[in-house]
C-alpha cells in the first residue's frame, strides 16, 4: 500500500476496515467528549474517513461525504444544526476534524488538506462546507474570535439556524477585537478555511450534546486564490498512486 508521507514518521491513510473507523471514533471521543469511548452516528457510514498518523499512532482524523450535485441537504450532518443552500455543483461536507492532544503540528494540517484536496480532484467538488467547532459552550470565550469572523468573513447565502440555542455573531463579538488574539481562539481548520477566502454563518449553535459551539463554513472552490490553489495541487500530486480505498458518494 502506497501512503502519503510527510517529514518522517507522520502518514496520512484512509480508513480501510471496522477497526480503522472504530480508530476514528476513539481519537473523536478523547478529543471532544473526553476518555475512552467511541463517538459515532450514522453519518459514518455514509463518509469516508481520513487518518493521520505518527509512528503508527493515529493523532488526527476528519471524515469527508461526497454529495452529488442536486442533493437534498437534510440528510446531512451540517443539516441538523442549520438551514441552508442551494450549494450549486457537487459538495463535500467535512466535519469530525479533530487532533490528539498536544499532537497539532503543520505537518498534520497539510496532510489533512492533501486528503481534502484529493477528494476535491477525484468529484470536481465545487463547495466545501461543514460546521467549525470551538470547545466549550460559552461564546464569550471567544469575543475576539466571533468579532473578526462577523466584521471580515460572513458570507451573502441564507444560513439560518435550527437548534433553539443560538446567538447572532454580532450580540457577543467584540467590535474593537484583537486580530492575534482572535485567530489564537479559532480551530486550525477554521483559519485555513478563512485563509483560502471561506465565509461563515452569522450565527453560532450550541451543541450541547458534544459541548461545542458551530458556526456554519463554506469554501468556494473557485473563489480560492491562484497560489493557495498551486499549494494545493502540489500537495495533492503526493497523493499519486496512494490507496484511498472506495470513495463514497451519496
Amino acid at each position: 500500500m502506497t501512503v502519503l508521507r510527510a517529514t518522517a514518521p507522520i502518514l496520512c491513510r484512509m480508513a480501510m476496515s471496522p477497526d480503522d473507523v472504530a480508530a476514528c471514533q476513539a481519537l473523536r471521543h478523547a478529543c471532544f467528549h473526553g476518555g475512552t469511548g467511541l463517538d459515532a452516528d450514522q453519518f459514518d457510514a455514509f463518509s469516508n474517513h481520513v487518518m493521520v498518523e505518527r509512528d503508527g499512532v493515529l493523532v488526527c482524523t476528519l471524515r469527508l461525504r461526497v454529495l452529488p450535485d442536486g442533493v437534498d441537504f437534510s440528510g446531512t450532518y451540517t443539516d441538523g444544526f442549520y438551514d441552508f443552500g442551494p450549494l450549486a455543483g457537487t459538495t463535500l461536507e467535512v466535519g469530525r476534524f479533530c487532533v490528539a492532544q498536544g499532537a497539532f503540528s503543520l505537518d498534520v494540517m497539510r496532510l489533512a488538506w492533501a486528503a481534502i484536496t484529493q477528494h476535491v480532484d477525484a468529484h470536481d467538488i465545487a463547495h466545501l462546507f461543514g460546521c467549525a467547532s470551538f470547545a466549550g459552550t460559552d461564546p464569550a470565550a471567544y469575543a475576539d474570535a466571533f468579532g473578526a469572523l462577523q466584521a471580515k468573513h460572513l458570507g451573502h447565502m441564507k444560513i439560518t439556524p435550527k437548534a433553539a440555542d443560538n446567538k447572532k455573531l454580532s450580540d457577543i463579538s467584540e467590535a474593537d477585537h484583537d486580530p492575534h488574539r482572535a485567530l489564537q481562539q479559532m480551530p486550525p481548520l477554521l483559519r485555513s478555511y478563512l485563509g483560502m477566502g471561506g465565509y461563515v454563518s452569522d450565527h453560532l449553535v450550541v451543541d450541547h450534546t458534544l459541548g461545542t459551539l458551530h458556526v456554519f463554513t463554506g469554501l468556494e472552490i473557485a473563489a480560492i486564490p491562484a497560489a493557495r490553489v498551486r499549494s494545493l495541487r502540489a500537495l495533492a500530486a503526493q497523493t499519486q498512486g496512494l490507496h484511498m480505498g472506495p470513495l463514497r458518494t451519496t
